[in-house]
């Protein structure tokens, strides 16, 4: 069965400063391992592996088919990856369907303890320790990362408290009354809070709070974003990365630039945005181009994953400071989220990047529709100026496109808790 490496921050420390060569050969052993004992234990991948050489490469590794999405979920909405019978599981959760179906996820007590140990990187990132006091900003239902979040930070011994069904002023209450020192949000939800904090009177900026966990959107490594919430919260932005199929495979760098990948539980691979074929990582056009990240879990042998296409568009890049592979920007957006607008390559982050920008725009909403076979777009924001000249201005200018801007009734757009869904995509 799969050991699993319980690590201390000194040990993480450590992995980090690797050289990477010795790294990638210690990985390297890892992955093949990892992949011999999913084929033995995991019949689907079983049958995606039959007849395929044993799995001692990486060229080996590379011919191991894509895995999609839409191929996980079985006729009843669990996935269809898992290696034993139900009865073998502890846990369920499930995606939260904004990409299609929702998909039923279980993890057994062993995977659960590979979580906690995904989570430290993110964790150290925060310098989360146990005098913190972690404060979770969202309304517990089925999606793993609040659960795996709640367990993680209570492993680090720190006092962590629900918000379960709590109303937005509540919340803001509560961060006041118990001196919370780090929240766990979405970005969307962090402004929102900023926002409800101003309409009530409330000196957002005078609490505790030192740390703003986010995820579940790009958001965190978008400057305008992160700046936009700083300041609002007098607090550090935290960014890290995940998926319900996955896990927490991205953290932070102190700068808050970008994200790395924890490559000592991740295997990442870069495939052409068009081509579907692998990137080498060691050409030098490799560094900086904008590709699709796809991931192999080194662990979570009870719902293991290889080769996943995450949709995920990043821009890798190798430090000399790190063994990790680091993501400059972070996510940029999704390859199924980009739009051709009279020959401009858009990506709903990128507008949003230029939205965030004004102090006057409360919320905003894109809505992309076809005509013929033309993409276009409209932007709705809610802009206490009433001015969207401006806006539609800004965005000519720095994306080189002309759009429709129209300004909306304040409060008239929905507000987002979990993930948002400012993008209405009606191709």
């Amino acid at each position: 069965m799969w050991q699993l490496e319980r690590t201390n921050s000194e040990h993480r420390k450590k992995i980090l400063a690797q050289d990477r060569a010795s790294f990638e050969r210690a990985q390297a052993e890892q992955l093949f391992a990892f992949a011999e004992l999913v084929r033995e234990k995991n019949a689907f991948f079983r049958e995606r592996l039959d007849g395929a050489d044993a799995i001692s490469s990486l060229d080996a590794f590379a011919r191991v088919p894509l895995l999609k999405k839409h191929e996980l979920i079985g006729d009843d909405g669990y996935a269809a990856n898992l290696s034993f019978s139900r009865e073998h599981y502890s846990r369920f959760h499930r995606t939260s369907g904004t990409t299609g179906r929702p998909l039923a996820v279980l993890d057994t007590k062993d995977d659960w303890q590979w979580w906690m140990e995904a989570w430290q990187h993110v964790l150290d990132s925060a310098n989360m320790t146990e005098s913190d006091r972690v404060l979770m900003a969202f309304s517990f239902g089925p999606f793993v990362g609040f659960w795996s979040a709640f367990d993680a930070a209570v492993e680090r011994g720190a006092l962590v408290m629900p918000t379960g069904a709590m109303s937005t002023e509540a919340r803001l209450d509560l961060v006041l009354s118990s001196r919370a020192t780090i929240v766990f949000c979405t970005p969307s939800y962090a402004l929102h809070m900023a926002q409800v904090a101003e309409q009530k009177s409330i000196d957002l900026a005078s609490s505790a709070v030192r740390k703003i966990i986010v995820a579940g959107e790009p958001g965190g490594s978008v400057p305008e974003i992160r700046a936009s919430i700083e300041s609002k919260w007098n607090a550090g932005v935290v960014d890290h990365a995940g998926a319900t199929e996955v896990g927490p495979w991205g953290f932070a760098d102190a700068a808050g630039t970008g994200l790395y990948v924890n490559e000592s539980q991740f295997f990442p691979e870069f495939l052409d945005v068009e081509t579907n074929q692998p990137l080498d990582k060691n050409s030098p056009a490799t560094e900086g181009q904008v590709c699709q990240l796809v991931i192999t879990t080194i662990g979570r042998l009870g719902c293991p994953v290889l080769r996943y296409l995450t949709g995920d568009l990043v821009r890798p890049t190798w430090k000399t400071d790190s063994s990790f592979v680091f993501l400059d920007g972070g996510v940029l957006g999704r390859s199924d989220d980009m739009m051709i607008i009279r020959g401009v390559n858009v990506f709903p982050t990128s507008l949003e990047k230029i939205l965030r920008g004004f102090d006057s725009v409360d919320e905003f909403q894109l809505i992309a529709w076809r005509d013929g076979q033309m993409d276009q777009l409209r932007v709705r924001v809610e802009d206490r100026l009433g001015d969207p000249n401006r806006i539609a201005n800004e965005i000519q200018i720095r994306l080189g496109l002309r759009v429709e801007v129209e300004v909306v009734e304040s409060g008239s757009l929905p507000r987002f808790e979990m993930k948002g869904k400012r993008f209405l995509d009606q191709r």
